[in-house]
């Protein structure tokens, strides 16, 4: 595989705000040391996590503008919330724009953001890394969830889950369906446990 992570942050740092940057930054490496963790590929985890929010920087008639040209199907509830679209697009511009083939790696990036039942390793390390990197501010049961993710994958997405159904449910925004049937899920899979 073999990606050049250093070219990989020079291409980002241009096209990210800089806090974004700095999150990103943060996500890669969180990544990076989870899936030493659990033995995952690191590289594989690194790229990901670096290019995970690469189509954030878009606007939003520049996001349906790529979505149209690479044929991306948008459900309502994402053109309905626009902020959702990075990932799905991000995946395709990972491929597109950064020269990324790996299927692992591209998954990763598309769910980041909703999860999904039944997630592979590198889409659970993807998606806590977003939730639980060191710039991330404060958010609801963060330190909660930084304690637990090292020593228990599935509880730690069962609690991100949770806690970000509640608070999208608080702020009276539309829930994905991927997000909700991913709560179900590890819900199901922590409760089968006991």
């Amino acid at each position: 595989m073999n990606y050049d992570i250093k070219e990989l942050k020079k291409s980002l740092i241009k096209v990210l705000e800089p806090k974004r940057y700095e999150h990103t930054i943060g996500v890669a490496y969180t990544a990076f040391a989870m899936a030493l963790r659990f033995g995952a590929d690191p590289e594989k985890a690194l790229v990901a996590g670096l290019l995970h929010d690469c189509a954030k920087c878009y606007d939003n008639d520049k996001k349906f503008e790529l979505c149209n040209k690479y044929g991306v199907k948008l459900t309502k509830v994402e053109i309905q919330n626009p902020f959702l679209i990075h990932a799905k697009l991000g995946s395709v511009m990972a491929k597109e724009k950064y020269g990324v083939k790996n299927k692992e790696i591209l998954s990763a990036i598309k769910y980041h953001t909703t999860g999904k039942p039944n997630m592979n390793l590198l889409e659970k390390i993807i998606f806590s890394a977003d939730y639980i990197e060191p710039n991330r501010k404060k958010i609801l049961g963060l330190d909660q969830i930084r304690e637990v993710i090292f020593d228990d994958l599935d509880m730690g997405i069962y609690i991100i889950l949770e806690n970000t159904l509640k608070h999208l449910n608080n702020k009276e925004m539309i829930i994905d369906s991927k997000s909700q049937k991913a709560y179900e899920f590890y819900k199901e899979l922590i409760e089968n446990r006991k």
